[in-house]
């Protein structure tokens, strides 16, 4: 086995009390954390990471849950009374959109999770800055410095986005997925 997959089998078989440590350092955190290292670098390196200069890695913290309340069935519905679900789109999604709204000047690469609790999920987004020589210089990601890469994340570009617009299924019973619902209810009318 190479170095990643130990990590990788590390990663699952971790000591529950580091585990519940980290958690309690994390939720005392900010909501958006630039950090020098991933924490998984076995997943990282998997979804284009390098260490080098351009790559940025950022701990993002997502609340979870759904309805504030129940729904109204009956009555007015007054403004105290409404529900928080976001539609359509997963937490992995939504942080990194939060990511790439407070880093304007980087593009997200990828994403992935590193811890959930009952109140909240962590991301690490990894972001790219498209303007440095040695991204440019990098044949591997050098695709994101075009202008039509850019605002990715908020067209659903990315793995995450992707996956929420139901991108990653082919063949019978997608034939409305493509090229988006949205174009495809345009198209029946």
């Amino acid at each position: 086995m190479g170095i990643y997959k130990y990590i990788n089998e590390s990663w699952k078989n971790e000591n529950p009390s580091l585990w519940k440590d980290r958690l309690i350092r994390w939720r005392k955190e900010p909501v958006v954390l630039k950090i020098d290292y991933p924490t998984r670098l076995d997943r990282a390196r998997a979804l284009g990471y390098r260490a080098k200069t351009g790559f940025v890695i950022v701990r993002i913290k997502v609340s979870r849950g759904g309805r504030k309340r129940a729904k109204i069935r009956k009555g007015r519905m007054t403004k105290n009374q409404g529900r928080r679900k976001i539609v359509g789109k997963s937490h992995q999604w939504i942080a990194e959109e939060r990511a790439n709204k407070h880093f304007v000047n980087l593009e997200v690469l990828n994403s992935y999770l590193v811890g959930r609790d009952g109140k909240q999920a962590w991301y690490e987004v990894i972001l790219v800055d498209p303007e440095r020589p040695e991204i440019k210089a990098d044949s591997r990601i050098n695709w994101i410095c075009s202008s039509a890469n850019r605002g990715r994340v908020y067209r659903g570009l990315t793995s995450a986005g992707r996956h929420s617009r139901g991108l990653t299924h082919k063949g019978r019973g997608t034939e409305k997925l493509r090229p988006s619902l949205s174009a495809s209810e345009r198209r029946a009318k």
